[in-house]
């Protein structure tokens, strides 16, 4: 355990954990196999070990700040990609049964004033990139997705950042903590995917 720990902490240790979590993050919307929640999660479980003689490993505050950070600013840069992409960009969506599901989806979410869908995609295996590069391909404003976008990026930080900090709490500072921590974070990405592939329910015949 005392080996796990170190090598825990050799692993996270010093400033450099930050801009690392953030460019895999930050990339993870174009690239979604980089391992930004693994990062997340590991980084706050070795800060759960952290007491007055271990001052290098990661504290929580900066960790959570840059995560969320950097989750809506990929995003956004997404977004703007999309909602620049032109004609190209929506043929290759509309080859895409995934895509256009999702376009159409969020589409009508944001129109009713509702972005849960943002929020719940961020969770599940690259749904963040497809309803960012979706909502800029349907031309949404930016006033309707953004804000979605910073509250599911403050969300998937809070909840990634609890999981390895709470995971450290209870099973020590170990990589098996780590990868408990991370199974949680998987499962919570299985059921973001079944509710976004959910059909949505059919609206009620009028009276």
């Amino acid at each position: 355990m005392l080996d796990s720990l170190g090598s825990l902490r050799s692993l996270t240790a010093g400033p450099w954990i930050y801009p690392v979590v953030a460019t895999s993050i930050l990339l993870d919307v174009f690239l979604p196999v980089l391992p930004s929640g693994f990062l997340v999660i590991t980084a706050a479980t070795a800060a759960a070990s952290a007491t007055a003689a271990t001052p290098d490993v990661p504290s929580l505050l900066p960790l959570l700040l840059c995560a969320a950070t950097a989750s809506v600013l990929g995003d956004f840069l997404a977004y703007r990609l999309a909602l620049r992409g032109g004609a190209r960009l929506d043929r290759t969506i509309a080859r895409s049964r995934r895509l256009s599901m999702a376009q159409e989806r969020l589409g009508t979410a944001l129109a009713r004033g509702g972005g849960l869908l943002v929020v719940i995609a961020r969770f599940a295996p690259a749904g963040r990139s497809v309803v960012s590069l979706g909502a800029g391909a349907a031309k949404r404003r930016v006033e309707e997705f953004l804000p979605w976008s910073a509250l599911a990026g403050v969300t998937w930080a809070s909840y990634s950042v609890g999981l390895g900090w709470l995971g450290g709490q209870w099973l020590g500072a170990t990589w098996f903590s780590a990868g408990v921590s991370t199974l949680a974070l998987f499962l919570a990405g299985g059921l973001a995917a079944y509710l976004i592939r959910r059909p949505a329910a059919a609206p009620a015949p009028a009276s």
